[in-house]
């Protein structure tokens, strides 16, 4: 145990105390500082895989029971806040924690280029350093009040690490800080209902119910934050503003990584540790659930910014984790814990991937691009492996998760209950939502690889390798957990987490793999055999001319048949008009208010006696 804490000490407080000292460093040494961020990152991962592989009994760690903040208490005080600092370690922890470290690292070693050529984004280095160390406390903690402490700060780091350059991503950064800080704030109301009900505010010591109105506030409110940093629907709309001004690795590092990993990993905790879902509940998550496939894939659909499509995709993966956790089975938490895992890997590879679109050409639309696949080709490899990813094609990664999903909801359709008897609606719309991200990443990976180049990216290159290793890394990382799922990630990884549970179906993941590879050998020689080459090409013959060498074609424009079709036109207007954005919707009932008060102040004697007396009697019925 003591070498669990001191893996817990280095991992915690050195890049806390690091991201601090970096703070002194000027801001013209943003390369030393960089460098100095990655070497911590390094120690800090080499920690967590320590703190992974370690075999211990489970159970909780006071906080200040660490050496270093030990010195620093007197006698009696460690004692006096041992109930509010208890760290607990579990498998579900310790692989989050895991996750925190490498993802911190691979867009550390990213940042090197990519942020030294934007001078607008200050202290960038020692922001990421305080969210990866807050981050960690924040997933060990079992005390809630440690655990809302930590949380509430990482809104802050959030805040810090998109530019604010001009009015729009100054709004997004603004945007993001209030509904970030608004559900902190529920949730602390959520947590106080907890202590009075229960007494405690220990994370493990807690089981409560949701058949009564009190505890199913409880519920609602610590939901409200889960779901708004994962950027669940309603609470979604932070997410594509965030994504669109935000520098690519700032937007991989948190919404698409960190955000997605602490928001579900909360998630867990509320679903498996907190509380006792209820039927009525579970209706509830899985509605939520598919709603946030649905609506967020079908705005990515019209999207013409590229990062922006990208934000609308990292909310609607979010809702096949909500539906895992909404069946409630070993299968359901397990694939739910397996997307967020996939998500992080191959959502931080997309936003990565636009990063270096965006660094070699300076564009962030679709329609301004064309052509980059034969002069960016890692960048087009590893994009291409993200999208299929993405969108559940096998033998990759996000098909063994969203596979082990449907199959959780077809198992929770053979059970009783309003709920269960739904499951062929869940089931048609999750579906429904891959087919829709693949059409929608049809669109990104043509627009901007396929398709004709534009004269002025003749000169455009790949990116340097330390921008494309990471991508390149993540890549790889999606085809082996896709081909080794079933036989190795999901037993080693997530069944010492969930439980031993069983699969209903057949399914041999590397199996799958060596089948989809036996065809697209074959596809390779028949392509050999026919010689295809002989097959002569001729230029288009219109009027005469040859035009084929500078006509193109825009390719968000294929996607305008959806946008001007009955419903989805009325739907695409109320949401230009942001009938779906929360914030906005709340920002309008505020100013009406505000002026409906304004219209009250109209400077003559008698009417502000008139509301100080009705004030009086207000005041003196409340008290009786």
């Amino acid at each position: 145990m003591n070498l669990v804490i001191n893996y817990i000490s280095v991992i915690i407080l050195l890049p806390l105390v690091a991201g601090i000292v970096l703070f002194i460093v000027p801001e013209k040494f943003r390369l030393l500082k960089g460098i100095i961020a990655l070497l911590i990152s390094s120690i800090v991962l080499f920690f967590t895989i320590q703190l992974y592989f370690t075999q211990f009994d489970p159970g909780q760690i006071n906080l200040l029971a660490l050496d270093f903040l030990n010195r620093l208490n007197k006698p009696g005080f460690s004692a006096g806040l041992s109930d509010f600092t208890m760290l607990n370690p579990d498998n579900l922890a310790r692989l989050i924690v895991l996750m925190t470290g490498l993802f911190t690292f691979l867009i550390l070693v990213y940042s090197i280029f990519y942020i030294t050529k934007d001078r607008t984004l200050k202290n960038y280095y020692p922001f990421v350093l305080l969210t990866l160390g807050v981050s960690i406390c924040t997933v060990l903690a079992d005390s809630l009040i440690l655990f809302i402490f930590c949380w509430g700060f990482l809104g802050l780091t959030l805040y810090k690490l998109i530019k604010g350059y001009n009015e729009e991503s100054a709004t997004a950064a603004k945007k993001t800080f209030i509904l970030i800080g608004a559900s902190d704030s529920i949730m602390i109301l959520g947590i106080g209902i907890i202590w009075k009900i229960t007494g405690s505010l220990n994370i493990s010591e807690i089981s409560l119910g949701t058949t009564d109105a009190i505890r199913i506030v409880a519920f609602l409110a610590l939901l409200t934050g889960s779901f708004t940093k994962a950027g669940a629907f309603p609470f979604h709309s932070w997410v594509p503003d965030y994504t669109q001004w935000a520098p690519a690795s700032s937007s991989a590092y948190l919404p698409a990584s960190l955000d997605k990993l602490l928001g579900i990993y909360f998630l867990s905790r509320i679903c498996n540790d907190l509380f006792v879902l209820s039927d009525g509940i579970r209706i509830i998550l899985l509605s939520v659930g598919v709603l946030t496939i649905i609506i967020a894939v079908m705005m990515a659909l019209m999207q013409h910014n590229f990062k922006r499509l990208l934000g609308f995709h990292a909310v609607s993966q979010v809702g096949y984790m909500i539906v895992g956790f909404g069946l409630g089975s070993l299968i359901g938490i397990a694939a739910g814990l397996f997307h967020m895992i996939n998500n992080a890997l191959y959502k931080s590879g997309l936003f990565l991937t636009a990063g270096c679109i965006e660094y070699r050409t300076g564009k962030e639309d679709i329609n301004d691009l064309g052509g980059l696949s034969k002069a960016m080709p890692v960048t087009f490899i590893a994009a291409l492996i993200f999208a299929l990813s993405i969108s559940g094609i096998p033998p990759l990664n996000g098909f063994a998760s969203k596979w082990m999903i449907y199959q959780g909801i077809i198992d929770f359709g053979k059970d009783t209950g309003v709920a269960n008897e739904l499951w062929i609606i869940w089931l048609g719309l999750a579906v429904l939502g891959s087919a829709l991200t693949l059409a929608s990443f049809i669109k990104y990976l043509g627009g901007i690889f396929l398709g004709r180049k534009k004269a002025e990216f003749e000169g455009i290159h790949e990116v340097p390798v330390l921008m494309w290793l990471p991508m390149l890394f993540l890549a790889v990382i999606c085809i082996m957990v896709g081909v080794f799922a079933s036989n190795f990630v999901v037993p080693k990884l997530f069944m010492p987490v969930t439980g031993d549970f069983e699969f209903s179906g057949t399914w041999n993941s590397t199996f799958v793999a060596m089948l989809i590879l036996v065809s697209i050998i074959l596809g390779i020689l028949l392509y050999w055999i026919g010689n295809i080459k002989k097959f002569r090409t001729e230029d288009s013959f219109i009027g005469g001319e040859k035009i084929q060498d500078v006509v193109s074609f825009s390719t968000p424009e294929f996607y305008k048949t959806i946008s001007d079709f009955g419903f989805f036109s009325w739907m695409y207007r109320k949401a230009e008009d942001k009938w779906f954005d929360l914030y906005d919707l709340l920002k309008r009932l505020t100013l009406w208010f505000s002026n409906l008060l304004s219209k009250a102040h109209t400077g003559i004697l008698p009417d502000y006696s008139i509301w100080v007396y009705v004030g009086l009697i207000i005041m003196l019925l409340i008290m009786i």
